[in-house]
């Protein structure tokens, strides 16, 4: 810092402020903010010297702001403004320097009508349904017979009742983790929320129950805010949602696994009943009894009819009916093999006869004889044969060695 720089005021022990200027200054700094519009939920309206405290608070968080109005604001608001309405107040930041403090001082305020909250709420639904947050595929199917049963509702209320007592009379061994919390005002959203999240955190807690019981638009607008809502989505824990207003149902019920009507309907819905699967499963062993008995009936009957078939009546009766048809069968074939073996003989009697007539040695048994010369040429001429001459004869029953005399 430069020496010939001021020092400001309150930045050094030596110029140290009062309490009195410390308070004017913020109160300057603080009536440069101008007027801003401001929507929450009036938790406390206390009428004091003339003038009307207020404290206004956000549903998703515990943000307190007090305000005040003058004589009159408020009763000419239509339709009357009373603790628990929702409203939007356009504030101007109003410093009191005297106690150190700050509030709102009130120019208008308006209740926020049930219109303008539907219509807002629509707005949102068609959101989340975009988002795929209403999708059929995200419903997570809810277990036959849970571990544990994970329960958000009201204090001491009676859905928590409802519930207990009638889940109970369906299962008498059912267990349940229950979370007290607001249901309506301005801790629901944030008590309800935490509740879904610890109990979703518990590993053998297989489906939670958020109960309320019905209420009026405006007590439920907490099961309709998006915070929770995506809360809902992100559960790993299937959730059934008992909120029990028919006519505007808040949004949790599209997002949640089941929608249940009542508290009644929930219990109907996560747990079985006991004296009803006993008599399922007395009907079905009765089913089961008379089926095997009409299988076993039917099977006997085909038995029987097996039984009465001449080849299982006298087995070797079809055995001596098969010998003797292959004994006439190789009968039949050994004769036609006989036949043909003599029709072939005799064929070949024929022709051995032919052939041996035919043939030279047929000739030389008729007289006949074969002249051959030392080379075995045959002698066909006298004229080829000289005195002398060694010559073989051939007849039919051998050969005969001669020497020519005279040609």
């Amino acid at each position: 810092m430069s020496i010939s720089e001021p020092l400001k005021p309150g930045s050094d022990p030596a110029v140290a402020l009062s309490v009195q200027k410390v308070s004017a200054m913020v109160g300057n700094y603080i009536d440069r903010l101008g007027e801003i519009w401001v929507e929450g939920q009036l938790t406390q309206v206390s009428p004091s010297r003339g003038l009307t405290f207020l404290t206004l608070q956000d549903m998703e968080s515990e943000v307190i702001v007090k305000l005040h109005s003058a004589p009159g604001i408020l009763d000419s608001v239509v339709p009357k403004i009373e603790q628990g309405s929702r409203v939007i107040a356009q504030v101007k930041a109003d410093w009191w320097p005297r106690k150190g403090t700050m509030q709102f001082k009130v120019r208008q305020i308006r209740a926020v009508g049930v219109g303008e909250l539907m219509a807002r709420l629509d707005a949102l639904r068609t959101q989340l349904s975009a988002e795929g947050l209403f999708d059929q595929a995200r419903k997570k199917p809810l277990p036959f017979l849970p571990r544990r049963v994970g329960l958000v509702v009201g204090k001491n209320s009676d859905a928590m009742h409802d519930v207990m007592k009638n889940a109970k009379r369906r299962w008498p061994d059912v267990i349940f983790e229950v979370r007290e919390v607001a249901v309506q005002g301005v801790n629901a959203v944030r008590q309800v929320s935490e509740a879904i999240r610890e109990l979703d955190a518990i590993e053998d807690i297989d489906v939670i129950v958020v109960s309320r019981g019905g209420g009026s638009f405006e007590d439920l607008l907490a099961f309709s805010d998006e915070s929770l809502i995506r809360v809902v989505a992100s559960a790993q824990t299937p959730i059934v949602s008992a909120i029990g207003h028919e006519e505007d149902k808040p949004i949790i019920d599209y997002v949640a696994d089941y929608r249940a009507s009542t508290p009644t309907d929930a219990a109907r819905k996560i747990v079985p009943d006991v004296l009803q699967e006993i008599s399922e499963i007395r009907n079905s062993r009765v089913r089961i009894n008379q089926i095997l008995n009409q299988v076993l009936t039917q099977k006997e009957q085909q038995l029987q009819i097996l039984r009465n078939k001449p080849a299982l009546a006298n087995p070797t009766q079809l055995i001596d009916q098969r010998i003797a048809d292959n004994n006439g069968r190789r009968n039949i074939i050994l004769e036609i093999i006989r036949n043909k073996m003599a029709l072939e003989s005799a064929q070949l009697k024929g022709l051995n006869a032919t052939l041996k007539a035919l043939s030279p040695l047929g000739t030389l048994e008729r007289g006949f004889s074969i002249v051959r010369d030392a080379q075995g040429n045959i002698i066909k001429s006298v004229k080829s044969v000289v005195a002398g001459q060694k010559l073989t004869i051939r007849v039919a029953d051998g050969e005969i060695s001669v020497t020519a005399i005279e040609s």
